[in-house]
């Protein structure tokens, strides 16, 4: 115990009196240790909150091509629509037995680069996010009633737009954000159509929160749209019914009774036939992309790996750097008669102190790129990471970095431990 106390006066003082070098080699532990740390943790949470969070559906049939595309497009609204299906396929699955829940959604409008869908009221009245729990509204809130004017926004959308119940908004033609001469805060050409917020919907953690739903028929009277669902152009008239074979839609959002008749489906439409496209299930397509995305997770990974080893070498050449000026102490140490191994084992405790408060400092660092990224990810796709969810490298790489210290104090204890009393003391005589 008494030789403990002493190492650690020994190493405080050392850090004390070395305090600008210290501070340096601890902050660059603490960038290197936060930032491994968070590309795990950032890496981990988007592939299980874009795999298993909240989508609520099943599969999704649209137009023949890219699932990856499709899935995107209508589940997470990052990608634009791969073409349209005929309402009467819409018709056909919504009475087909085995499927539960059939929704259409019409893309391809936007209100500050905030994705408007149009579909029908099933989303607010049956539609399920989650096992028990439906879209809720903020306060007092309506679904659609019948007013092709009407909007309800999600909670995002709101945030970002500053829309709230009562007010009044214009879309635009097109799905991107870059602003004109003509619609100077969105993308397109701006409808001269105005719709009404209804309601405000409460968070619901997935990207349907950064979504504006409009009902489907008004997305098929809207100014400018063209109906081809018999293949020629139709144009709605005011006032008109629109008959259900010029009728088309972007997507069908679908649930089925049981995961057994999803496979029965995607056997008739994909291998089948050749109009449509069904991405079922939709966990599967998504984790199929961050597979052919998994590369970039490696590079990142190695980026991160690379900052630990600099901050080692850091470590390192900071304590071996302080030998020269410190020759003379360890001198007057061994001359007092500290032993060797206690002069060896100061520097690897001095190394090991500065990994350690490197670490802890990391956790902040970690706290400040997570919140950075998980702001970035949920105004661009809705998904909302959590800063304090658990991963095993918050344990892991404080460990590394201790082991990384230790090893990076061998070389400067190794010198000391070599250092000859007499003829140090006597060059400096």
């Amino acid at each position: 115990m008494k030789r403990l106390r002493a190492l650690i006066l020994i190493v405080r003082r050392s850090l004390r009196e070395h305090a600008l070098s210290t501070a340096v080699t601890v902050v660059s532990a603490a960038l290197a240790s936060g930032l491994v740390m968070a590309v795990f943790a950032v890496a981990a949470q988007s592939r299980a909150a874009f795999a298993g969070g909240p989508v609520g559906f099943d599969a999704v049939l649209g137009a023949r091509g890219s699932a990856t595309q499709l899935v995107l497009n209508t589940v997470f609204h990052l990608e634009t629509s791969p073409g349209n299906i005929p309402w009467s396929l819409y018709k056909e699955v919504s009475e087909d037995r085995t499927v539960e829940l059939a929704i259409p959604y019409a893309v391809g409008d936007n209100y500050r680069g905030l994705r408007i869908v149009g579909t029908t009221p099933e989303i607010f009245t049956k539609f399920e996010y989650v096992e028990g729990r439906k879209f809720e509204f903020v306060g007092y809130g309506e679904p659609f009633d019948g007013d092709l004017r009407q909007a309800v926004v999600g909670s995002e959308a709101a945030r970002i737009s500053g829309l709230k119940r009562g007010d009044v908004f214009q879309p635009s033609h097109g799905v991107s954000v870059s602003g004109n001469a003509q619609n100077p805060d969105g993308n397109g050409v701006q409808h001269d159509e105005r719709y009404v917020v209804t309601g405000v919907l409460k968070p619901t953690n997935s990207p349907s929160d950064r979504v504006i739903w409009i009902p489907i028929e008004g997305i098929f009277r809207m100014g400018g749209h063209v109906l081809r669902g018999t293949g020629e152009n139709f144009e709605a008239q005011a006032g008109a019914v629109i008959p259900d074979e010029h009728k088309e839609v972007s997507a069908v959002m679908l649930k089925f009774k049981s995961p057994i008749h999803g496979r029965r489906m995607e056997d008739l439409i994909n291998r089948q036939g050749k109009v449509a496209t069904l991405a079922w299930p939709i966990a599967n397509v998504v984790a199929q992309l961050f597979e052919r995305l998994g590369w970039v997770n490696r590079i990142l990974e190695l980026v991160a790996y690379l900052v630990v080893l600099v901050a080692g070498g850091g470590l390192l050449s900071s304590i071996y750097n302080t030998m020269n000026e410190r020759r003379r102490e360890f001198a007057i140490l061994r001359a007092l008669g500290a032993r060797r191994r206690t002069v060896f084992s100061a520097i690897v405790l001095e190394a090991m102190t500065i990994s350690v408060l490197g670490s802890l400092l990391g956790y902040l660092v970690y706290g400040v790129i997570m919140g950075v990224a998980a702001a970035i990810i949920r105004e661009r796709t809705g998904v909302v990471l959590d800063t304090f969810e658990w991963h095993p490298a918050l344990v892991q790489t404080p460990l590394a970095m201790l082991a990384v210290g230790a090893i990076a104090g061998i070389f400067p204890a190794r010198k000391a431990y070599a250092t000859d009393v007499a003829s140090t003391l006597s060059r400096n005589l």
